[in-house]
């Protein structure tokens, strides 16, 4: 018998591919990548790429809402960025959203993203 179960929630863009939101295996939540969609309309949001990154954090905090925890309980975060020079600005951001202690992280340029995004977000979250 599986201990796994599979976390959704309509405050977070459906999955446009073939993987869920999230995935909780006993205590561990298994964050899929998130991009700055509007879960209403599953377009890209309009505005710069700070809206962009605000948009990832509020679709992350929802999915970790609909598995029980929050922000402040995903462990690793990794970051994927068109363009690096927009680092500063998602360190900024995420001050934000996060406090002390804060999760590790990793933070990767890559060449391209779903839809045309500048930014796109997955995580491990330890809701025990």
């Amino acid at each position: 018998m599986s201990n796994r179960s599979v976390i959704n929630t309509d405050q977070a863009p459906a999955a446009i591919g073939t993987y869920s939101q999230a995935i909780k295996a006993g205590s561990t939540v298994y964050l899929s990548g998130q991009i700055p969609l509007d879960p209403a309309t599953m377009t890209l949001v309009e505005g710069d790429m700070e809206a962009q990154i605000r948009r990832v954090f509020d679709n992350l905090a929802a999915v970790c809402q609909a598995a029980g925890g929050g922000l402040q309980d995903i462990v690793k975060l990794n970051i994927f960025l068109t363009d690096l020079s927009h680092f500063a600005l998602v360190n900024e951001v995420m001050a934000s959203y996060f406090q002390q202690p804060y999760p590790a992280r990793a933070a990767i340029g890559v060449a391209a993203l779903p839809k045309g995004a500048g930014v796109e977000m997955d995580g491990i979250m330890d809701i025990a």
